[in-house]
């Protein structure tokens, strides 16, 4: 029955990312938006504070080793999951949550802005978020657009459901989904550490032995350095403005 529904899903995201992609409209900008604080990109604060944030999961090899890392240097983080992968492996999405981690919205089947309606996005967006209440009843409304497609439609469509989306510092993509090695992820991350940063990473999506790897150096080397690592829930709690 799993491997049914995952090659259902599977099907409609497919039928999704082939989806004409004229009809959305053009990405917001940065400068345009940031103001408002509907989209949030990192904060500016004194403390040293980081959020790490994760992809594409929940996965029943990754995520699990995340959250031992996680653990083992007390840390918290936001996991950006995909409605049919959540589906799949419930009692994954259950340890996160019940580890003190917090969910956030990545749609049902990983649409993209620019590839479909945007009446097809807010029922994806709609079939995920009544997933993670089943976990996280009373939580944040946090979405993450796939890829980080948002525009000027999606944005007030989400505004006005209660959402915030929550994106990444500019200069925290170490581009894990691509397998670049674990150092060049360590490499990039820990050169590029700021206070207020979210971490772009990834728990599914493919092979993320990377990943995993490279935590291993990351969560200590930044602890060293005085770094906590928080939720974005917390991480939005410290802002200065």
């Amino acid at each position: 029955m799993k491997i049914l529904k995952s090659m259902v899903s599977l099907f409609i995201m497919l039928c999704l990312f082939c989806a004409d992609p004229s009809v959305h409209a053009e990405m917001i900008k940065r400068t345009e938006v940031e103001p408002t604080g509907q989209v949030i990109w990192n904060i500016q604060t004194p403390k040293k504070i980081i959020a790490l944030t994760f992809d594409d999961g929940p996965n029943p090899v990754y995520t699990p080793q995340i959250l031992d890392l996680l653990k083992q240097y007390n840390g918290h983080a936001t996991f950006f999951e995909i409605g049919y992968r959540m589906e799949c492996y419930p009692s994954v999405v259950s340890r996160v949550v019940q580890e003190g981690h917090e969910l956030g919205n990545h749609t049902m089947t990983h649409s993209y802005a620019n590839r479909v309606t945007l009446e097809r996005m807010q029922q994806d967006i709609m079939r995920a978020q009544l997933l993670i209440e089943k976990w996280q009843p009373n939580g944040p409304l946090y979405f993450r657009p796939p890829g980080g497609y948002i525009d000027q439609d999606l944005l007030e469509a989400s505004h006005q459901q209660g959402y915030k989306i929550i994106l990444w510092a500019w200069h925290q993509d170490p581009r894990d989904w691509a397998s670049p090695g674990s150092d060049k992820i360590v490499d990039h991350v820990i050169k590029q550490a700021h206070n207020g940063d979210i971490v772009l990473l990834h728990d599914g999506g493919g092979d993320q032995s990377q990943t995993v790897e490279a935590l291993k150096t990351i969560l200590p080397s930044l602890q060293k350095q005085g770094y906590k690592f928080v939720t974005v829930s917390q991480l939005l709690k410290m802002t200065n403005h």
